[in-house]
């Protein structure tokens, strides 16, 4: 049977597709942009017939309907990375967390079996049956590698078509024809204390780096100071807005880049229209699964890989909280160890971390002696390199642990300086 026709038999409705999901089903849902809506909102219809659902995603971006109070005994959330809709969830005890680096979680998926169906949004069949991942390739794609898993995909004529990986229509148990807006991301404000750390970012990287970097105003901040660079590359795991301007601007050609040269090397897409019609049949982008694009042995072969990361607490040796407010968890590792890593293996790379030096109007140092009580340690004291603060930036690489507290004393706010140091010395930080 010709994939035209094998098309055709396997199109239903979204409320068709969804019936073959029962109670006690794990199911997969597209990832960030790449959610498929009109499938996730059929399925949170079925709610008052099915019990303990579970629904695995990263970052979601929808309405979450399935993790308010009213669901719970319907569907439970279970993921790697928080978000608005599911956090509360997973503070309240209704839905759990998985602590996973991004780069393993495809062969979490593959090699556990633990997802029953997948919803994916997918684009328009090419001539040979294979539609694109579009947004999110990510581990959205970890889900067709896994035979006893059912697939639904929602074909899209909105969503772009990127080169790299693609899933065949015989893969799917039943295609759903439902157009919809691919969720969009608006660009971000960048405040004055922002605008200081790109400017210190920026300094770092140089003509010719590949570099990675993840969404919202820290890293378009960074994005706006490198305007004069020249043949930047990008192996990233997200690619935004901000890395267009540049492409378009002709800053980033990919040109010197190790591996993939001439290529935009990303596993998942978010941004506005703008971005999406870029990355739609552009040859230049490669989108791969994060089992590829996060595994820092695949990063290491990027010379002069640079890496910016965010961070929200920092200690006076160098450990990193990045994804909790003490016990509260709060969102999760992504890519961010995977990258540095991969970039501290990198010949010539710098694996950057920013964070604002104070929080909560200025009444908070975000350089502690100690991380917060119950703090997840997300980056070690061993992975950790350059720290940059509005008030400067530090190389921790090679440094002892006295000239750690000292190097990172020095970009933490004057305000709580003489405290910090005060804390070092009753701590025997310093002696």
């Amino acid at each position: 049977m010709s994939w035209e026709n094998n098309y055709k038999n396997k199109i239903v409705s979204a409320d068709e597709a969804v019936k073959i999901i029962k109670s006690g089903d794990r199911v997969l849902i597209g990832h960030a942009t790449g959610e498929p809506s009109v499938l996730v909102e059929a399925l949170v219809k079925r709610a008052p017939e099915l019990r303990n659902v579970e629904l695995m995603h990263m970052v979601c971006m929808g309405k979450a309907r399935y993790c308010q109070e009213d669901m719970k005994d319907s569907f439970a959330y279970s993921g790697p990375f928080l978000g608005n809709g599911t956090r509360e969830a997973v503070a309240s005890g209704r839905a759990d967390y998985w602590p996973c680096f991004m780069h393993e979680i495809p062969k979490m998926i593959t090699t556990r079996k633990i997802m029953d169906v997948a919803l994916i949004m997918v684009s328009p069949p090419d001539e040979k049956g294979e539609c694109s991942f579009g947004v999110s390739v990510d581990y959205t794609e970890s889900a067709a590698r896994t035979p006893q898993t059912k697939i639904i995909l929602q074909v899209n004529n909105r969503m772009p078509y990127t080169y790299g990986t693609t899933i065949n229509l015989n893969r799917a148990h039943y295609i759903v024809k439902a157009d919809q807006e691919v969720i969009e991301l608006p660009d971000p404000k960048i405040s004055e204390v922002e605008e200081k750390i790109g400017r210190n970012i920026a300094a770092l990287v140089n003509d010719g780096d590949t570099i990675q970097m993840g969404i919202g105003s820290m890293p378009d901040a960074v994005l706006n100071f490198l305007g004069d660079r020249k043949h930047l590359g990008v192996h990233s795991e997200l690619v935004s807005d901000g890395m267009r301007k540049l492409a378009e601007k002709g800053v980033i050609d990919n040109s010197r880049k190790t591996l993939h040269q001439g290529k935009f090397v990303a596993n998942f897409f978010m941004g506005t229209r703008k971005l999406y019609d870029f990355i739609d049949k552009n040859k230049d982008i490669l989108a791969k699964p994060c089992d590829y694009t996060n595994d820092p042995f695949v990063i290491a072969q990027n010379d002069n890989m640079v890496a910016i990361n965010a961070t929200m607490q920092v200690d006076l040796y160098g450990q990193m909280n990045s994804n909790s407010i003490g016990v509260y968890q709060y969102s999760g590792v992504g890519g961010q160890v995977d990258f540095i890593r991969g970039t501290n293996a990198s010949k010539g790379g710098r694996s950057i971390i920013a964070l604002p030096s104070t929080a909560k109007g200025g009444s908070i140092s975000k350089i502690v002696c100690f991380l917060d009580y119950g703090s997840a340690v997300t980056t070690s004291r061993y992975d950790s390199r350059f720290i940059v603060t509005e008030y400067g930036a530090v190389d921790l690489f090679g440094l002892n642990l006295r000239q750690r507290v000292k190097a990172l004393i020095s970009i933490a706010h004057p305000a709580f300086r003489e405290q910090l140091e005060k804390e070092a010395w009753e701590k025997k930080m310093l002696r």
